[in-house]
């Protein structure tokens, strides 16, 4: 498999001949002036070539052949020859995501930046582009992609994708039967999609559960608690964390105490206040849980509350962003610690909390120890990927693992997100980790579009 960088330009001819620069042929690999057929996605159509002396990687398509294959753009992109005479250009990247507003010249609201920075280390070098689920014509196998332009998108239909990376961003309608029945009909067509849904926590702990070494990583957790195991884990480990199982951003979280001699006390998040109750009886905390989570807590979680790392008496946890390379191999592309704000349940941004550099808080915590304390919880987050990887159904390629040092040194895993956010990238010490998370989405699409040189044994 012969992979190089080439730039396409267009001729207004209505002969079907492409001409291929000498500098390219020799870079694929190919001679000879026999038809050679040229690929988009699945699109294909032979065609004959003349060879021309040029310096640089160039290939002339006519208007048909750029209109039968969809070409979106001239320029440059990238070239694979598949066998002897198959020339594969792209790759097409699409990202998945939904509209806010369709057909309006900001189609996908607030979330418009964020998708053109995933797109941004693709474009000029390949096909990326976002599109939504409506603009797929499963029958013609193509997808109307919106492409970056100055000012905001141009809509193109080009054939279905190489690869896709998955950002809807509502939780509810990706858990339909309809959006799980179209993410297959790519599977179906041997096109790879990672990221397949949000994680809910249930998720988490079935992938982790038969792997002891990750495991003992993961807090003591119980599914739709009994009040009877709320209290036998309040009693067994005096502080507790209760969850909502598919919640994000610190959402209808509570931390409970139990002091044997004081009581109850429940702190939790709400109408943008610090809340803390106390309760002299259990059942008066349970009225209280029930009352505003459902009477069964069907859907939350209680979870082992453990004494993380402090500063200024405020608990530190940590944000790893890890995401797959080129090479299909789990990274930590950055890392963000974030502090509680002051009498805060948990410690993200919108709820008070701070962003600082790991460096920061551990050299504080652990002095000399910092560098080996961090190099541990590096490796110990790479086998959680790893093992969430391995006992997932569907491809992976990015994950945010929330992370905890107790006072002991141990490394603990409070959550995976499947689709991480961005947040901590902008911290001004981390935008450059966030930059390279961004070059790694790109560099694991194009391994699972498989436009990736083959390796010498």
């Amino acid at each position: 498999m012969s992979l190089t960088n080439c730039t396409i330009h267009f001729a207004a001819r209505t002969d079907r001949t492409v001409y291929v620069s000498s500098a390219l042929m020799k870079s694929l690999q190919l001679t000879g002036t026999r038809p050679i057929v040229l690929k988009l996605g699945n699109r294909s159509v032979s065609v004959p070539i003349r060879i021309i002396k040029k310096t640089g990687n160039h290939l002339y398509i006519p208007t048909a052949i750029k209109n039968h294959l969809l070409i979106p753009r001239n320029g440059n992109c990238m070239a694979v020859v598949n066998g002897t005479r198959e020339i594969q250009l792209g790759p097409l990247i699409g990202v998945l995501t939904n509209a806010s507003s369709p057909g309006s010249s900001n189609p996908f609201g607030s979330r418009e930046v964020l998708l053109k920075q995933y797109i941004s280390p693709g474009v000029g070098k390949s096909f990326v582009f976002v599109f939504v689920p409506r603009d797929v014509n499963w029958s013609e196998e193509t997808v109307v992609g919106y492409f970056p332009a100055s000012g905001g998108w141009v809509r193109k239909t080009v054939p279905l994708p190489d690869a896709v990376y998955n950002r809807l961003s509502s939780r509810k309608a990706e858990k339909t039967a309809a959006m799980e029945n179209f993410k297959e009909r790519f599977v179906r067509r041997d096109i790879p999609i990672f990221n397949w849904s949000f994680f809910d926590k249930s998720d988490v702990y079935a992938l982790l559960g038969n792997d002891k070494e990750a495991f003992k990583h993961v807090p003591e957790s119980h599914m739709s608690p009994t009040p009877e195991k709320v209290r036998e884990m309040l009693e067994k480990h005096r502080f507790v964390y209760l969850k909502p199982t598919g919640g994000s951003l610190g959402i209808g979280i509570y931390r409970l105490t139990y002091h044997p001699k004081r009581g109850y006390f429940a702190r939790f998040r709400s109408n943008g206040k610090n809340m803390l109750y106390r309760f002299n009886q259990f059942s008066g905390l349970m009225k209280l849980l029930q009352t505003r989570s459902g009477r069964r807590l069907r859907n939350y979680v209680v979870q082992q509350g453990i004494r993380l790392i402090e500063i200024d008496g405020c608990p530190v946890d940590f944000r790893f962003h890890l995401n797959k390379n080129g090479q299909d191999q789990w990274v930590v592309a950055g890392i963000g610690a974030k502090m509680a704000g002051k009498g805060s349940v948990t410690t993200h941004v919108k709820n008070g909390g701070k962003v600082m550099t790991p460096e920061q808080v551990l050299d504080r915590v652990f002095g000399s120890k910092a560098d080996a304390i961090l190099q541990n919880a590096k490796n110990v987050a790479i086998k959680l990927a790893e093992s969430i990887e391995r006992n997932s159904r569907h491809l992976l390629g990015e994950l945010g693992l929330d992370i905890g040092i107790d006072k002991n040194e141990q490394i603990w895993m409070f959550e995976a997100n499947s689709k991480p956010g961005r947040s901590i990238f902008k911290h001004p010490s981390l935008k450059s980790q966030g930059r390279s998370s961004l070059r790694l989405i790109y560099e694991h699409s194009l391994f699972l579009s498989r436009f990736r040189a083959r390796r010498e044994a």
